[in-house]
């Protein structure tokens, strides 16, 4: 396969931006200089966004949708009708692009309930490359691919995350949708450094960035989305541009409304100094 027409990071304002939860709706409509939000695709329905995410769009707040549910990295065929669904909220939103994960969550007909790791080898890239391809063929805007936090890797890989990341981006012309706090946890996990992993993504193809904090727990750090963000996971945005978008995730034990807005200030705090 040769390489794909590779579109610019283009779409999202330099600036913090938070990931759209309804238990956290009223929190995010009051966030000062919001510069984006992003809101889970399989969790909406075009034809009735819910109200908060309207009202962000009515202030001209860009809106991302985020799949986590194609299985882009399995070896059935994407599910058109999944496909179908995430384009149509990017219309709905007028989304400047659209994220999934490098992940799949079903084969066999079997549902996982969870992200997994793609095997990094070059059978698994192909798969993965044939179904992005088919997904960006349905798609109005470009699409952004995450990297996942995996407490695992496959004992048949032959690429680093990084080399494997670069050839993908390269054969589909994605954009990268950087989670640092993956980064940081699947190095930790390692006994990595992950200002030395990171060295080796393709940090010139990113279209935003994500931060969250983990937990510790049976001798692994976990990226749960329940803490505040580490200072290691915001000291690795120093490799980005700094013009690049960063988004805060929050999943749960949500803390009180300003915690979570001096939270964001301090992010924009640090990318600003970065």
């Amino acid at each position: 396969m040769g390489a794909a027409a590779v579109a610019e990071p283009i779409g999202l304002p330099a600036g913090v931006g938070i990931g759209w939860r309804p238990e956290i709706a009223a929190v995010v409509s009051a966030v000062p200089d919001l510069a984006f939000c992003e809101v889970i695709a399989e969790a909406l329905a075009p034809a009735v966004p819910p109200r908060g995410v309207v009202e962000l769009r009515e202030r001209g707040v860009p809106v991302v949708p985020h799949g986590v549910r194609l299985s882009l990295g399995g070896t059935d065929p994407v599910d058109p009708r999944r496909v179908a669904h995430l384009a149509a909220c990017a219309r709905a939103l007028d989304a400047p692009l659209v994220s999934e994960h490098v992940a799949f969550v079903r084969a066999g007909g079997r549902e996982a309930g969870h992200l997994l790791p793609v095997p990094r080898t070059a059978e698994a890239l192909d798969v993965l490359v044939g179904n992005v391809r088919r997904t960006q063929a349905e798609l109005d805007v470009p699409l952004a691919l995450e990297p996942i936090a995996t407490l695992f890797d496959w004992p048949e890989d032959s690429y680093a995350e990084g080399d494997f990341l670069t050839e993908l981006l390269e054969r589909t012309g994605a954009l990268l949708l950087l989670d640092v706090a993956n980064v940081f946890a699947n190095a930790v996990n390692r006994g990595q450094d992950p200002d030395a992993v990171l060295a080796r993504f393709p940090l010139d193809r990113v279209a935003y960035a994500h931060v969250a904090g983990g937990v510790e727990h049976d001798g692994f750090y976990h990226d749960s989305h329940t803490a505040p963000v580490p200072r290691e996971v915001v000291g690795l945005l120093d490799r980005l541009d700094r013009a690049a978008p960063v988004m805060l995730e929050r999943d749960g034990a949500f803390p009180p409304a300003a915690e979570l807005t001096a939270e964001l200030a301090a992010i924009a705090g640090a990318v600003r100094a970065a």
